[in-house]
């Protein structure tokens, strides 16, 4: 079936039936949640008990059982530094099995559109900044996470590979670094705000002196809200294929980064959220850590001109995860 007689139907109606992979997590559950904010009332979802998405036939079973018609792949193993430098294996493993699955089996079932979620780590290490979607695999990637950004980088390839050679609509974005409800706050293999959140507050609890952050705190970051995101996936997921190959000429290799377009130095980000949770202590860095990548920002052009905007400032984010933070893990 060719793109033209798919731009009839690539749009979501009410009671379409909507796959959220990996609606627990991070993203999936801001996506789940902002579908049914939007009236979505056929929504499927199933736990990793329910479903293992690495499993090969139970996906077959299931996408040829309920027969989803848009899906959202936000499925993956993620972690911090840490757990990318002592998981590297599992990383690329797990994340090119899920992808492999859910993506070939979307095919099969004629899935009208897939957005896949990536990750800025795509990029390379010491890319030209702000990251334009142009350059992906222009250079070498970040040590500490190129076993994660490979598979990424292999998810986006397939889209394009099976856009290209059966006219399907399958859609990678790449957001930058997330936070927000839902959030994982384990200090072995979390992303630094939610880390920072947590050292914080428990230093805050002790009254400790100083809390110590990884690295120098030179490195800058650039950080979306989860919910921005999840209104940006179902903003994309609605927009009709002619629409975004007029304003981006994508073509099959479409790919979008999804973002704020501001960064900020994990020093600074350190203050603001030692201020917020009301921390009085020193802030000390232990420059034997890595840094990772100098700098990650995104060039977001390109969502801003189909229309779309972040909304959630950094401070007003970080307050809103820390009160999720309260009374949803420190409560339990």
């Amino acid at each position: 079936m060719s793109y033209k007689s798919k731009i009839d139907r690539n749009i979501p109606e009410y009671n379409s039936r909507i796959y959220v992979a990996g609606h627990r997590g991070l993203v999936g559950s801001s996506i789940l949640d902002k579908l049914r904010a939007e009236g979505y009332t056929n929504i499927l979802t199933r736990s990793h008990s329910e479903l293992d998405l690495m499993d090969q036939e139970k996906v077959k079973f299931f996408f040829e059982k309920e027969k989803p018609e848009f899906v959202f792949l936000a499925a993956a193993r993620v972690g911090g530094i840490l757990a990318n430098n002592t998981y590297p294996a599992d990383f690329i493993y797990e994340n090119l099995v899920i992808q492999n699955n859910i993506i070939h089996q979307s095919f099969i079932n004629d899935v009208q559109k897939l957005i896949f979620l990536g990750s800025s780590c795509i990029y390379p290490k010491l890319c030209h900044q702000p990251m334009r979607e142009e350059y992906i695999m222009t250079g070498p990637l970040e040590p500490t996470n190129s076993p994660y950004a490979t598979a990424k980088i292999a998810g986006i390839e397939m889209c394009w590979s099976y856009n290209r050679q059966y006219d399907t609509q399958f859609f990678p974005v790449m957001p930058t670094n997330l936070y927000g409800p839902n959030d994982n706050f384990d200090l072995n293999d979390s992303h630094v705000l939610p880390a920072l959140i947590r050292k914080f507050h428990e230093a805050k609890i002790v009254e400790a002196e100083s809390v110590i952050v990884w690295g120098s705190g030179k490195p800058k970051r650039e950080f979306l809200y989860v919910d921005d995101l999840a209104d940006a996936c179902v903003f994309i997921l609605k927009l009709p294929y002619d629409k975004i190959n007029s304003t981006l000429h994508s073509g099959s290799n479409f790919l979008i980064n999804i973002g704020t377009g501001k960064e900020i130095s994990i020093n600074e980000l350190a203050e603001i959220i030692a201020k917020i949770i009301g921390f009085e202590g020193r802030i000390d860095y232990d420059i034997s850590k890595p840094d990772g990548t100098p700098r990650k920002l995104l060039d977001v052009k390109k969502i801003n001109s189909l229309g779309w905007n972040a909304k959630t400032g950094l401070k007003e984010g970080i307050q809103k995860t820390y009160k999720w933070y309260l009374n949803s893990v420190q409560s339990t």
